[in-house]
């Protein structure tokens, strides 16, 4: 061996090495790319809400809502079914096209077809808490949801009534967990108290990309307007 073997060795160990490196930082870079790649094409191009879905569910309740609803066996109207759409929710603010449908539950595929009623909280225009969900994202439903402050207009519209709430706070500033449920309580954060009020709740994510947090905006009925 050459005096010079054992400095060539490391200077090849050393390429190798670098070559290493540098090929991990290449894969890195790919799958990073992909990740993003992927998110903008979720947040850009795939809609949270298929908008002709929802035209058609709103279309269609429209026409329900000319004949006679089906009556359960007490005589009352029949509770909605999970899916089913049950009133329309507009805010003036989001323009004079912005119309969606509200359809009973919050899971996944009910809310690609519009916004979502949560169980066991109150029917438009009742005392109680009104709560809704929905997507927000670059192109759901409540993606301009940041853009409304106290005093601004959200009206529900029922087969019998149309509802007009008024916001009480600004959805910019207000910030939960998902996990804090007592958003939609018929008080909000006051479980003991006894609601007086017809209350509304709106739900979406904080954040463009899916995140635990969640943006909050509440509001109270200040017309009732029959149909």
């Amino acid at each position: 061996m050459t005096a010079d073997a054992t400095p060539r060795r490391a200077l090849a160990d050393k390429r190798r090495g670098g070559r290493g490196l540098t090929i991990a930082g290449v894969v890195l870079l790919v799958v990073g790319l992909g990740a993003l790649g992927w998110s903008s094409y979720d947040l850009f191009w795939n809609p949270l809400v298929d908008p002709h879905v929802a035209a058609a569910e709103a279309s269609d309740l429209r026409q329900a809502w000319e004949v006679e609803p089906a009556a359960s066996e007490s005589g009352e109207p029949a509770r909605p079914v999970p899916g089913d759409a049950v009133a329309l929710l507009r805010i003036p603010k989001f323009g004079d096209a912005f119309e969606q449908p509200v359809l009973a539950g919050t899971d996944q595929p009910t809310l690609k077809k519009g916004l979502g009623w949560y169980d066991g909280t109150a029917a438009p225009g009742e005392v109680g808490n009104f709560a809704v969900a929905g997507h927000r994202g670059a192109t759901g439903p409540f993606a301009p949801i940041m853009d409304l402050v106290a005093g601004d207009q959200v009206v529900v519209e029922t087969r019998d009534a149309v509802y007009t709430y008024e916001l009480t706070n600004n959805p910019a500033e207000m910030t939960v967990r998902d996990t804090d449920t007592w958003v939609i309580q018929p008080v909000p954060g006051q479980p003991e108290v006894r609601p007086t009020e017809a209350l509304i709740t709106l739900t979406t994510c904080q954040d463009l990309f899916r995140s635990p947090d969640r943006t909050i905006a509440f509001g109270k009925l200040v017309d009732t307007r029959s149909k």
